[in-house]
């Protein structure tokens, strides 16, 4: 099979496009003939050896994954060849990753995709889909009619948290760096959308809810939580899933009187059943049309390595020249 792999890490440039034997199939295994995945930041960050974690070599890269059943391990139960599936959480803590034609999965970690959606809008919903329910309703216990505020809202992770949340029923603020990107936020369901760039962003939120946020989400590495605290509401709680070598300052004072909470998680931690709780909840969301996948290109798989450049540029260098998640297709 041709696959996206590393045999060190490094830059993108240590991608290599080649062929590596078909993946061995266990009990509890599916082998999916994969017809889309998508890019994180995540894999961008082993790849780059920024996350210490032990990996194969050769390494196939990638988290997520959607395609079609090819065959099932011997103890498998909840699929058979020609089933459509979709996943994430590979590619983590020694299991290969998806960037391949075929890939191995243990079939705790696959969905059924639904018969009205694509592929690459499975793939591109994945990690961030899980994400994002884990966030609003494991972490935060976000509830309908509450208001939500993202940092951040027109990148892969902020335009699902803006649709799961309105999905639950709550209200949402987001921010986004130029008006075009304001105007996607609106799209997506947000209520009112704020250019960080041209407007005090404090302002612009205790205007349109006096009394704060109850839940502020956080995409982008640097926390100001000084900030963050002012636009809380009484215990409001706090998202954070980014910024791994971040040390802000933090405001006891303000933050316990309001009776606040932050919640950090990590979402290749979550078990397979706490998984399996968000996809039935996403793909119920995704054939009703309540959630749409916000893609900014498709790519050939080939291209691995320049999709990771873009990732990169755009995560840790701010390029700002992405708008949803990067797809490749084998």
């Amino acid at each position: 099979m041709k696959a996206a792999f590393i045999k060190s890490v490094g830059g993108p440039d240590v991608i290599r496009y080649e062929d590596l034997p078909d993946p061995e199939v266990g009990e509890s295994d599916v082998l999916v003939r994969v017809g889309a995945v998508s890019v994180n930041p995540i894999d961008t960050y082993i790849r780059g050896g920024l996350i210490p974690m032990e990996i194969p070599s050769p390494f196939v890269i990638g988290c997520d994954l959607a395609g079609t059943v090819e065959s099932v391990g011997s103890s498998v139960t909840r699929f058979k060849p020609g089933d459509r599936v979709w996943g994430s959480n590979q590619g983590l803590l020694g299991r290969q990753g998806t960037f391949s034609e075929l890939v191995s999965v243990d079939e705790g970690w696959l969905y059924a995709t639904p018969n009205d959606v694509s592929d690459e809008d499975a793939a591109a919903l994945a990690l961030v889909g899980i994400t994002a329910h884990l966030g609003l309703v494991r972490e935060a216990g976000l509830k309908a009619g509450e208001t939500l505020f993202v940092n951040g809202g027109s990148g892969g992770v902020g335009s699902t948290v803006i649709q799961v949340a309105r999905a639950i029923g709550a209200r949402v603020i987001a921010t986004a760096g130029t008006d075009e990107k304001c105007q996607l936020c609106r799209d997506l369901g947000a209520e009112v959308a704020i250019n960080y760039k041209t407007a005090n962003v404090a302002e612009e939120v205790l205007k349109a809810t006096p009394s704060g946020v109850a839940v502020y989400w956080e995409t982008t590495r640097e926390p100001d939580f000084e900030k963050i605290i002012g636009m809380l509401a009484e215990r409001g709680r706090i998202v954070i899933m980014a910024g791994r070598e971040a040390k802000p300052a933090f405001p006891v004072g303000p933050f316990y009187v309001k009776e606040c909470s932050v919640h950090g998680f990590v979402m290749f931690k979550a078990t397979q059943e706490e998984q399996q709780a968000c996809a039935t909840d996403l793909n119920e969301w995704l054939s009703s049309g309540a959630i749409k996948p916000r893609i900014d290109r498709v790519m050939p798989l080939s291209e691995a390595a320049e999709a990771h450049r873009v990732q990169e540029e755009n995560t840790l260098n701010k390029a700002g020249s992405l708008a949803g998640k990067i797809v490749l297709k084998p």
